[in-house]
């Protein structure tokens, strides 16, 4: 399979002969095989393990995205991603970075959400004036 990882403004990885990917969807882990049928997956923060023959397991820390599986191709679109080889520091830089983003989206989201609605009341009042 060929897989590559796509960040919003740049090809993070791409590489071609992937035996297996492994990723983390809100449901849980899941594994595509060379003739898995087509798919899409909503993925989690976390670890995405993908192995090639040259290179054995390699490890991915990936922000929350999207994954689509068409024929040979495995596409994987995130905000973020770090690779390397020690497993323990990607974990932890998930939990760091990727978590903490994710607590101030839905901050931020919240806010704008207040703002949004404060301004439709306001809209809403100046018509019926």
């Amino acid at each position: 399979m060929r897989l590559r990882i796509l960040l919003p403004f740049e090809v993070f990885l791409e590489r071609d002969t992937v035996s297996r990917v492994v990723a983390e969807s809100r449901s849980g882990s899941f594994g595509i095989l060379p003739r898995r049928l087509d798919c899409v997956a909503a993925l989690e923060p976390g670890i995405l393990t993908f192995e090639t023959p040259g290179d054995g397991e390699i490890y991915v820390a990936v922000d929350e995205g999207i994954l689509v599986k068409t024929g040979s191709e495995v596409r994987v679109s995130v905000r973020n991603a770090l690779s390397g080889k020690d497993l323990r520091h990607l974990r932890e830089a998930v939990e760091q970075q990727f978590m903490t983003l994710s607590e101030q989206e839905r901050d931020v989201r919240s806010v704008m959400t207040k703002l949004e609605s404060g301004l439709i009341r306001r809209l809403a009042e100046f018509h019926h004036d």
